[in-house]
Parts: structure tokens; sequence; C-alpha cells
């Protein structure tokens, strides 16, 4: 069934983007990491505009975070104090965003900056991934222990003014959380991804919080955050397309439920490996979009007839 998006203004077949959501969703319930990263590209490849799957991702992203917020809330796993200052440079990194997002949507180079930066970012994340997973699992091959990591001390930490944050297990000054959150927030906007998949490595190894609160309080401030981002692009940029967040997500909550129980039966380490895998291949295709030379170099457009 062919549906018509009022922002991308283009036709879809509504059940390969409930698909894709799906997909979306069944990854994040597998691999435990938000979709976003992925639901962008994967829009792109699709046909829909990048500067419009960008803030639906990000719509999609909110709406999908809010149920996995509040069951962490639930069972104590939030740190409200910590999430609303991640919150708090969430929302000044938005506003950051959103001026770059319009001024390279002025010049004419959304598009191509948008592609750019997910290449670099998957290819980095890829390969992290890769590299690691690669050690954990030939040390299980070989019958050594893991080493335990040990958390080092970091400028970020070091900042002064440091109040206590109790369920982060946590007495730091609030400008380290702001400063990543600001950082998340710019790049949520022009991405359209959660920034889970940055702020909870950074949470735990540059700021040592504790893996109990991590989680829940990184969902907390995704929530907000997208919340005011998807505002944002609705009011400035106009590139939200509502329709199409709304067949995403109800592909994802459904995708998500699945992956989540198939993943009880599934090898941890594999899982990453496979992720790992999956998002170089990902960068990988888009990379090969911006460099191949289409069979058309020009397209035209009659106007008035």
């Amino acid at each position: 069934m062919d549906i018509y998006l009022p922002i991308a203004e283009l036709s879809v077949n509504a059940a390969v983007i409930v698909a894709l959501g799906f997909a979306v969703g069944m990854m994040s319930g597998l691999f435990g990491v938000g979709g976003g990263f992925l639901t962008t590209p994967l829009l792109m490849f699709y046909g829909i505009p990048p500067a419009v799957a960008v803030a639906s991702s990000a719509t999609q992203v909110t709406g999908s975070s809010v149920s996995g917020a509040m069951a962490h809330f639930r069972r104590g796993g939030v740190d409200v104090k910590m999430g609303a200052v991640l919150v708090a440079g969430g929302v000044v990194g938005a506003g950051i965003g959103s001026v770059i997002f319009r001024a390279l949507q002025n010049i004419g180079q959304i598009d191509v900056t948008i592609t750019l930066i997910y290449v670099f970012f998957l290819t980095l994340v890829g390969v992290s991934m890769l590299v690691e997973t690669t050690r954990t699992l030939r040390r299980q091959a070989t019958g050594q222990k893991a080493k335990k990591s040990k958390r080092r001390g970091s400028i970020l930490s070091a900042l002064p003014g440091r109040m206590r944050f109790r369920a982060a297990g946590l007495y730091i000054s609030p400008l380290a959380p702001f400063i990543i959150g600001l950082l998340v927030g710019v790049l949520t906007f022009v991405m359209g991804i959660g920034g889970g998949l940055i702020m909870v490595p950074v949470l735990i190894y540059m700021l040592g919080m504790s893996v109990t609160a991590v989680v829940g309080t990184s969902l907390f401030q995704i929530v907000f955050t997208t919340a005011a981002i998807t505002l944002l692009h609705a009011v400035q940029s106009k590139t939200v397309d509502i329709v199409l967040a709304a067949l995403l997500l109800v592909g994802g909550v459904i995708g998500a439920q699945v992956g989540a129980r198939v993943a009880m039966n599934l090898p941890a380490e594999k899982l990453r490996m496979a992720l790992a895998i999956l998002v170089l291949v990902v960068a990988i295709r888009l990379l090969i979009g911006l460099t191949w030379q289409p069979e058309n170099l020009y397209s035209v457009d009659v106007v008035g007839m």
C-alpha cells in the first residue's frame, strides 16, 4: 500500500517503511543500542531526502525511548539529577546544532554533509567495536581471563564546582555532564541519532558512572533532548515528516520486543561482532553512494507545465 509523505514529498510503500522500522527495532533489541544511527542511513537508501530522514528519525527515537526510560525509572536505574544536567546540555547543543543545520541548508550542502558525517561516525564506531570484540573472542578461545579495566580520570572529571550524584555514584562538577550533553545534542540534531551509542561509553569510561544507572539515565536524557530537537526541526527546518515517523515507530516497537527475546538465547560477543560488521557495511554503502558516478549526471525538472 502506497502512502504519500507530505514533507518528503514522495510516495512510499507503507509496508516497507514499517518493515524497516521493525528491522531497526529488532537490531536495537538484539544488540542493546538505539537504532537511530541506522535508521537515517536506511531511509536515505530508500530514497528519503537526508534532511527529512534525520528529523523524522529523531522523532521516532523520542517515541521509542519513552518505554525504556520508564522501565529503568521504575527500577531505580535513573539518576534524575544527572539526567537533568545532561538534558540542559543537550538542549543547548540542539540550539547550536540547529544553527549549523540551517547554515548547511542555506548553502545547499546539508545532504552531502550528513552523509559524510555518517561515513566517518559509523566507520569509527564499527572499527572500534570490531577490534574490541575480536580481542575478547580470542581471549575466550585461549581461556584467558579478561583484565579488569581501570577507570582513569579525565579533564571532564577534574572540573571545579563538584556536586554529588548519588544514583550515578559520582562526586563531580555538573559542567562535565553538561559538556557531554551539549556535544551529544549537536550530533543528535545533525545526525538524527539518539546519542546513547556515544553517551553510554563516555559516561562509564570518562566519568566513571555506575553501570546500573548509566543506561536508564542515558534514555532519560534521550527522551527530552530528542523531543526538543524534534520541535526545533519542525519549527525551523520544517523537515519532520510525522507520517514517516509514525510508520517507523509502529514497526520499531514490535521489532524491539522480538529482538530482545531472540537476544536472550545468543552469545553477547557474537552479537556485538555482528553489529560491528553491520555498521561497517552501512558505512561502505554510504561511501559508495558518495563516490559512484550516476548514469545521468543531470536531471531536468519542468516547471509550470
